[in-house]
């Protein structure tokens, strides 16, 4: 076989064989049957929420299997296509052969991805919020850059993107900022992105021309509604208002109609200044505070389920994911799976996919990555 050839089905093959193992496949294909099954059952949407939760896991199940069939199948038809070519000593229809397992092997990556998604709040809305490091202007900065970023990867993915709250930088950038993301997905591709971010640059606010390192946090959390319970005691929180502000919002309101609310139990703290009425922002605040509760009970289970589970600091979830070098050289890292681009200016427009695609896979592959840091 043509080594081009070889090299996208050694692709295909690699993310089918994710897929597989992403599903638990024989598992997958019981439980498939199963849920076909009752799908028959007349007495199904005698309850009506929980048919639709059948109905729903049958339609990811059956989606994500059929892909992996359609894609085993393609590639072997257009295998048999090039042996075919490469007998009657075709170049031509060679080439179409090995053009079409090179568009295959792209639909692979893409469904692999999709694959991957098989968390409880994975199908959600989420909410990405960031906060600036310590270091004043050059984290706020670099909190900016970051906001940009994820709204740029949202929208090349066709999501919808609105700003929450939003905390104007004492001289530039941002102390804080949190965007709600609408889209299929939106929270079990954004989710690998919650951590610390480190960048490493020349400081545009260093008439000294000296590098500088700035940190700032991302923490990522589903967009929830009320089939989803989430107990919270009324007594636990601390509501603040104050003065909606900065280029985020709508408007600069000249009440305080912006609401920010501690629970103090866990030290979260959400806050919503998107709208002019104070009781729609406490609305919103509150859904945020659920959604980030939500999000920790998550965590907990995914951690217990690995075996890693153990107590938290109010900085714990905030470990260091990915550098983000753009002097001496041209680097970004991402530290839990080794996995770098040399543009760093590409990812900075949005060009996530690729980092989130391998941290997902580790995910499932469990594969553990030794990996150095950038200076």
């Amino acid at each position: 076989m043509r080594a081009d050839a070889q090299a996208y089905v050694d692709r295909i093959d690699a993310a089918l064989d994710l897929i597989r193992t992403s599903l638990n496949w024989d598992v997958a294909l019981r439980r498939l049957d199963e849920l076909n099954a009752r799908v028959e059952d007349p007495t199904l949407w005698d309850d009506q929420s929980g048919a639709q939760a059948v109905m729903t896991e049958r339609r990811r199940l059956d989606e994500s299997i059929s892909a992996a069939k359609e894609i085993a199948q393609e590639r072997d038809d257009a295998l048999e296509f090039i042996e075919m070519a490469e007998e009657e000593g075709d170049t031509g229809l060679a080439d179409e052969g090995v053009a079409s397992l090179e568009k295959l092997a792209a639909r692979a990556d893409r469904d692999k991805v999709k694959a991957l998604l098989s968390g409880e709040a994975d199908s959600l809305d989420t909410y990405i919020e960031i906060h600036a490091g310590a270091g004043g202007t050059e984290s706020q900065d670099w909190a900016e850059m970051l906001l940009r970023m994820y709204q740029r990867w949202a929208e090349a993915r066709g999501y919808k993107v609105s700003v929450v709250d939003y905390q104007a930088g004492d001289q530039a950038g941002i102390k804080s900022a949190t965007i709600e993301v609408k889209g299929e997905n939106a929270y079990g591709y954004a989710k690998t992105e919650s951590g610390v971010h480190r960048l490493v640059r020349i400081s545009p606010f260093d008439s000294a021309a000296k590098r500088h390192t700035s940190f700032s946090s991302v923490w990522v959390y589903p967009v929830i509604d009320d089939s989803f319970e989430v107990e919270i005691n009324e007594s636990d929180l601390k509501i603040d208002t104050y003065r909606a502000s900065g280029s985020g919002g709508q408007h600069v309101n000249t009440t305080d109609s912006a609401v920010r609310i501690t629970h103090q139990p866990t030290g979260i703290v959400v806050a919503s200044q998107n709208d002019r009425s104070q009781h729609k922002n406490r609305a919103t605040a509150m859904g945020m505070l659920k959604a980030r509760l939500f999000e920790a009970e998550l965590q907990r289970r995914e951690a217990e389920a690995s075996g890693e589970y153990e107590a938290k600091t109010e900085i714990g979830w905030g470990h260091q994911i990915r550098s983000y070098v753009l002097q001496p050289y041209q680097m970004v890292k991402d530290l839990r799976t080794g996995y770098t681009s040399s543009a760093p200016n590409a990812v900075l427009d949005g060009g996530l996919d690729e980092f989130i695609a391998a941290t997902l896979a580790q995910k499932v592959t469990g594969e553990k990555v030794d990996v150095e840091d950038v200076e």
